[in-house]
């Protein structure tokens, strides 16, 4: 009995090395390996990893890299690699070449080089095939018996069912033609031009509008945050459209940089130094400003807004208020 369970223990750790050292099997199977003078030859090569002997293993296989011809053997079609038939068990890599020769004789295709990299831990490893002979025969010849001559060419009748594709094409094209003409042409509608846009509304006229909006809504009773970031984009969106200034992309030390060459902007500098300042602590230091904070901020906005007004919007309302 213990040297049965000694027979069963051995046999049991072979199969386990052979299955381990057996992780890895190429093959190439041509379908024949007699051919005639430039008949194909189909030749199945494979390649075969087993998963479950490398768990975890992350794999990259290589498949030969033939050239074009090699000994006597013509190479003249190769297919893309084919994974059809992996699983959780096996990767199982497939590839069709076709084959020829056009000289006579038994030529060699010798062992193709398969490589496996781990990406897991880079080891390598390569496996070649068997290498197999290709017999080429030549046509078989009686010399003994005269060359026929070469047949004449023979005509053949010309029969309008041989063109119907063509002739149907042509039809089809000349009767959308007429159509367009007769049909689509006359009752072309005329473009319809469209009504002049309105013109935007002016940079001073639309801050204006939306810091009148602030001050009728007054969101700082429910967000202080949301609205002070709102008052330093009216103004900054303000600043980029009135003096072409890149306000939006600035920080608070940027702007006031960059308004010193706008004269009517710097001359407010200080109110917009204070709106800046206090606008950065409510939304980056959590201060809570008091409410008349809040409406100081907003008319200081508005007095920066009005005094940096173009003059042709400051010419117009003394006129109109002189008229009211």
């Amino acid at each position: 009995m213990y040297t049965l369970l000694g027979c069963l223990l051995a046999t049991t750790q072979l199969f386990a090395q052979e299955q381990y050292q057996d992780y890895f099997k190429v093959k190439a199977i041509p379908d024949t390996t007699q051919i005639r003078i430039g008949e194909p030859i189909r030749l199945e090569i494979t390649a075969k990893v087993m998963i479950y002997a490398l768990k975890g293993a992350n794999l990259k296989v290589v498949f030969p890299n033939l050239p074009d011809s090699l000994n006597h053997i013509e190479i003249t079609d190769r297919t893309q690699l084919d994974t059809s038939g992996s699983n959780e068990q096996q990767k199982l890599f497939k590839q069709i070449i076709t084959l020829t020769s056009f000289d006579s004789g038994r030529w060699e295709m010798p062992p193709m080089k398969f490589e496996v990299f781990s990406v897991t831990d880079g080891s390598y490893d390569s496996v070649f095939t068997e290498p197999f002979f290709i017999d080429v025969n030549t046509v078989p010849v009686d010399t003994t018996k005269a060359f026929k001559p070469i047949k004449a060419l023979r005509s053949v009748g010309w029969n309008i069912l041989d063109y119907w594709p063509y002739l149907l094409a042509c039809l089809a094209l000349s009767a959308a033609i007429v159509l367009y003409f007769v049909f689509w042409h006359k009752k072309r509608k005329p473009a319809v031009v469209a009504p002049p846009a309105r013109p935007a509304k002016a940079p001073y006229q639309l801050a204006m509008e939306q810091l009148e909006l602030l001050e009728k809504e007054k969101p700082w009773n429910s967000d202080v945050k949301l609205y002070y970031t709102q008052l330093t984009d009216i103004l900054r969106q303000y600043f980029e459209q009135q003096f072409h200034i890149a306000a939006l992309e600035q920080t608070s030390a940027e702007l006031m940089q960059n308004i010193k060459p706008v004269t009517v902007l710097n001359q407010q500098r200080d109110k917009l130094q204070s709106i800046l300042t206090l606008a950065d602590l409510a939304k980056f230091a959590k201060l809570q400003p008091s409410p008349q904070e809040h409406e100081d901020c907003l008319r200081k906005a508005i007095a920066v807004v009005e005094w940096t007004k173009p003059s042709a919007v400051a010419a117009e309302q003394p006129a109109s208020n002189s008229t009211n």
